[in-house]
């Protein structure tokens, strides 16, 4: 990490109004203290949020507010770079911002940062004993009449509503018609006229439980949090999950000398501004891994979507030896590092329990003939009650990533899991994704070995399901993404038009929008370990296709974000080595694009270009492969897409 710190200590009385600004001065934040503490924020003079209160409330009566009052501050300038060992977005991460630090009369600190992209803040306490956290007080009021791209939590019939697989829609609502029983998950995107765009999310939690947002019928949000589980049971069925059957009257109990979670306002002037925004990755704590060599992100296959629904072979597909030799040679012709043993491998309670129709000895030495690892997943329930001999287990078979499934919360029991997980893993030099799971928040900053996340709607809903839209798809990386990576789980090779979409059950999935719409999402979303959820038979049908898909990288360099608007249109660049990769995806309006490629360095690029087809707006999984057109940063590239379309164009450096 190269860090530069310029220090200057400003002293002030407790009846001051504090100010701090981002580096280019555009970003202003006021803070005082009345009730509570307060503070607003201006982008080019304009308000952007209104006056908010900020407070902490303890179960014995104390209290940030409680007879406090301002003791001293001081302004901080930092300008670093943070070397990202797992670059999902970009290896060299800039870090400039100008920090306001409040110190209390009583045990309190509040840290205020200013960055160009956004507003952060922090609580911090000095207890010498820990406490019991009754509330906190998270309030975001706008002026005028903004609306928001709002995932409302629906309340499960067999738990509270803070249980949640977080895998939401991001309708458009008005903030002032949204009441307290209108409660949704971060991040939250703020949309207000003509001021800048806010994402409201957070950052580094640890030991304290996830900020849901609920209205408050006025141009406002707030935060609300889990009680502290007192009680839990599991639930029936297959996939068995501890669901929470009493609740403190606290959210948590944690140590008295601590900084709490990161409040964190992403600022975007344009749409495009906001996918690319690593902010909330910059708040994280840094990495608690040493030596992260052994960290390899990658590609691999899952079976789960199309239910091993194979096809031209000569056995019966499903859930035995002969299926998953045939998923690692289908890695192994397309280029993709491991494959996924997902549920059913194992009794999903009893990960020692193997399927007696899988020899995985015979599974183990065949990949590792073929240079393919395996992957496994587990239940959250039964993988943190088997975790020492599961994960040894796992080490001795040559695994190293296992993805865990089914928690659905965020309280501070479940935070705590998170971490317990992935410092076990890392132990075990193992990756691990969490599916079931709120988004990562900077987990993936603190524990690099944490690869992608679910936290969305992704493909698994074209199963049962008309949900998923391509404007849903192009929603995401100006909202989910901004808390990082996601895992989607794309490249559905079974593609349809607006009126032709229905779900067909296990084993065949439709996406709604073009083959080249799922193909960008390679490009377009981030994640170090992407998962194709496609079919292999018709994978192998499509071999040129398939070796696109497999060329694309998991990581970068660097990521532009060309142009884009919520809900309508992306189109992302990325960079890897002297090569870039382009991905463009639209809802279901047609669009014609012309790429001006003046960030590219100068030189010829010999150009892959995968598009709609010309009858794409007929028959989906239409497409064109266009190779060997070299092209240069003067040259403009026009492409067109169909309704649900896509594209993208693979530069290589001559």
């Amino acid at each position: 990490m190269i860090t530069l710190l310029l220090l200057t200590a400003v002293q002030s009385s407790a009846s001051d109004t504090l100010g701090v600004s981002s580096p280019d001065l555009k970003v202003g934040v006021q803070v005082w203290m009345g009730e509570q503490v307060y503070y607003s924020i201006s982008y080019n003079g304009s308000t952007l949020l209104n006056p908010s209160s900020i407070d902490l409330l303890l179960t014995d009566g104390r209290a940030l507010s409680a007879g406090n009052s301002m003791r001293s501050s001081k302004k901080t300038s930092v300008t670093q770079t943070i070397i990202a060992p797992v670059p999902e977005k970009r290896k060299l991460v800039p870090d400039a911002y100008n920090l306001l630090t409040i110190t209390f009369k009583k045990p309190y600190t509040i840290e205020f940062r200013a960055y160009n992209d956004g507003v952060a803040y922090r609580i911090s306490t000095r207890f010498t004993d820990s406490v019991f956290i009754k509330n906190e007080v998270a309030r975001f009021n706008f002026p005028g009449n903004p609306i928001a791209w709002f995932p409302l939590v629906h309340k499960r019939d067999d738990a509270d509503i803070f249980h949640t697989s977080f895998e939401e829609e991001y309708p458009l609502r008005k903030l002032d018609t949204l009441l307290q029983k209108d409660m949704a998950y971060s991040p939250l995107l703020v949309a207000n006229g003509t001021l800048p765009k806010v994402g409201i999310t957070e950052s580094d939690m640890e030991e304290y439980p996830g900020m849901f947002l609920v209205g408050t019928n006025s141009a406002s949000v707030k935060g609300v949090f889990a009680g502290f589980p007192l009680a839990e049971k599991p639930t029936e069925g297959m996939y068995p999950a501890m669901v929470v059957t009493k609740r403190a009257g606290y959210i948590a109990h944690t140590a008295g000398t601590r900084t709490f979670p990161w409040r964190a306002l992403l600022i975007a002037p344009a749409d495009k501004d906001l996918p690319g925004n690593d902010l909330v990755y910059r708040l994280a704590s840094p990495p608690r891994i040493a030596d992260v060599s052994w960290i390899k992100p990658g590609k691999l296959t899952d079976e789960w979507t199309v239910d091993i629904n194979l096809f031209n072979v000569p056995f019966r597909a499903g859930l035995n030896t002969a299926s998953y030799k045939y998923y690692i040679d289908f890695a192994k012709r397309f280029g993709f590092d491991r494959i996924m043993m997902d549920a059913g491998y194992s009794n999903t309670t009893d990960l020692f329990k193997l399927n007696p129709n899988i020899n995985i000895d015979t599974i183990l030495v065949y990949a590792n003939q073929q240079g393919v690892k395996i992957s496994m997943w587990t239940l959250a329930m039964t993988l943190d009650r088997q975790l020492d001999s599961a994960l040894s287990r796992f080490q001795q078979w040559g695994v190293d990533f296992i993805m865990t499934d089914f928690m659905d919360r965020d309280d501070q029991l479940m935070v705590n899991f998170y971490h317990r997980i992935a410092r076990a893993c890392a132990d075990h030099k193992i990756m691990v994704m969490f599916h079931g799971a709120f988004p990562p928040k900077g987990f993936n900053r603190t524990w690099p070995n944490a690869m992608g996340r679910e936290g969305l709607m992704g493909s698994e809903y074209n199963i049962w399901s008309n949900r998923i839209t391509p404007e849903h798809d192009v929603t995401l990386p100006f909202t989910r993404m901004l808390a990082g990576g996601l895992d989607y789980e794309h490249g559905i090779l079974q593609n349809a038009i607006q009126n032709a979409i229905r779900p067909l059950g296990n084993g065949m999935p439709v996406s709604p929008g073009t083959r080249s719409h799922q193909l960008a999402m390679f490009v377009v979303y981030d994640n170090p370990m992407q998962i194709f959820a496609g079919n292999p038979s018709q994978g192998y049908l499509e071999p040129a296709f398939m070796e696109l898909l497999g060329s694309v990288p998991v990581t970068w360099d660097e990521t532009l974000i060309v142009d884009g608007q919520v809900g309508e249109f992306i189109v992302t660049a990325r960079k890897k080595g002297n090569d870039w990769y382009l991905g463009g995806m639209t809802n279901w309006t047609v669009r014609d694009i012309t790429l001006s490629l003046g960030f590219l360095p100068d030189g010829q690029y010999e150009a892959t270009l995968c598009k709609d087809g010309i009858n794409a707006d007929r028959y989906a999984a239409d497409y064109v492969i266009d190779k060997k057109v070299f092209i240069d940063h003067i040259t403009p590239v026009s492409v067109h897409m169909a309704p649900g379309g896509g594209f993208l164009l693979k530069l290589v450096k001559q």
